[in-house]
């Protein structure tokens, strides 16, 4: 049984002298406003029972953008000249994944550093660690794109913001650049580096509207095995989502935090949102019910 859509309600116009029937245009979407509010799809509109056009253009294009930042190369010289621009002379490291294709297969060869990036930092170690001290790995993940574009004014907002020694200052011991790398990672440069604390900077994973979205891993005590719980995370950091200034305020929070607990993870509170009361001490770490 074929079925049909009603028609549209029409409106008569004059046209050579004669009346022509003109469908009239569809009712507002009442949802369109809150397309200022949000990057979801919502309120795309119709065209007959399909999306109009635009829309699966705009579509098409977001996931050729997303794809790309799965794909395209980190350009190490160029995030190097950055860094090193900032007073960090950047050691560079790879995974054991050999290509791109066995990076997404195999994620876990991404987590270990391959022999010849151990030697790299096995040389680097220092006899002690230094006290108050943060190690920063910046790696391409999933989004190459993310890390090219905000590693570098994310370490430098972050070196500002550690630097308040009326905040308990914090000095940033080294900056490592990783390829083919996932987030665990970080906890075996963190160990070769003797570094009581580890910050990944990776790409995350791409989303229809978020391709460049930078995440922030902090762990305390690194060493390989360290589960995902005990780490803390600050994502979306973007110019679309949360800004460098903003981010980096978030993560010398953490810092400072897990240097005077000595915990991170599930273990330590995320409050940096909330009303700093002087003279008040918020206790030992707690856990959400």
């Amino acid at each position: 049984m074929k079925t049909t859509l009603p028609d549209l309600p029409a409106q008569w116009e004059e046209a050579d002298g004669a009346r022509v029937a003109v469908p009239s245009t569809p009712p507002a979407d009442p949802w369109t406003a809150l397309r200022a509010h949000t990057p979801a799809r919502i309120a795309l509109g119709r065209a007959g029972t399909s999306l109009p056009s635009a829309e699966v253009l705009r579509f098409a294009a977001a996931h050729a953008q997303a794809r790309d930042a799965v794909h395209l190369p980190l350009d190490v010289p160029a995030l190097a000249a950055q860094l090193r621009a900032l007073g960090h002379d950047c050691p560079c490291v790879e995974s054991r994944a050999g290509s791109r294709t066995e990076y997404l297969r195999r994620p876990d060869l991404g987590r270990r550093l391959s022999e010849s990036g151990r030697m790299v930092l096995e040389g680097l170690a220092p006899a002690a660690p230094a006290p108050r001290s943060l190690c920063i790995v910046v790696g391409d993940g999933l989004s190459a794109v993310a890390a090219q574009s905000h590693a570098a004014p994310l370490v430098a907002a972050l070196q500002a913001a550690l630097a308040d020694a009326d905040a308990e200052a914090v000095t940033l011991t080294q900056v490592v650049i990783a390829t083919q790398a996932r987030v665990a990672l970080a906890d075996e440069v963190g160990a070769l580096l003797a570094a009581p604390l580890v910050l990944m900077l990776l790409g995350e994973r791409p989303g229809l509207s978020s391709p460049d979205s930078l995440g922030a891993y902090l762990t305390w005590a690194p060493r390989v095995g360290r589960a995902d719980s005990e780490r803390n995370c600050v994502s979306n950091l973007r110019p679309g989502g949360l800004a460098p200034a903003q981010g980096a305020a978030r993560i010398a929070w953490l810092v400072r935090a897990a240097w005077r607990r000595r915990v991170t993870g599930i273990a330590l509170k995320d409050d940096s949102e909330l009303p700093a009361l002087e003279g008040v001490d918020r206790g030992p770490a707690r856990l959400d019910p």
